[in-house]
């Protein structure tokens, strides 16, 4: 593996700084069971887990943006452009 979680953490919210720009509350905590990262995004009483594989954590790792990865946190903040 060679990172830690808060080094994934670390480098998901530099590739999307939106996360922090939007007051969005994250986490990350890998899942034994299901050999995988949980990134959990909060926004008021909105929430959204999604995992990554092992194999999209390391590409993140390597400075690529993970494709499902950015789906799903894009569509979770579109939600609240409107907002501010």
């Amino acid at each position: 593996m060679g990172y830690t979680i808060v080094g994934l953490k670390t480098k998901i919210l530099e590739m999307y700084p939106e996360i922090e720009k939007m007051k969005v509350i994250s986490s990350l905590t890998f899942d034994d069971e299901k050999k995988a990262y949980v990134l959990k995004l909060t926004k008021g009483p909105h929430q959204l887990s999604t995992y990554i594989d092992q194999a999209d954590a390391d590409q993140c790792m390597d400075g690529r943006q993970c494709i499902h990865l950015g789906v799903q946190i894009r569509q979770f903040l579109e939600n609240f452009k409107e907002e501010e």
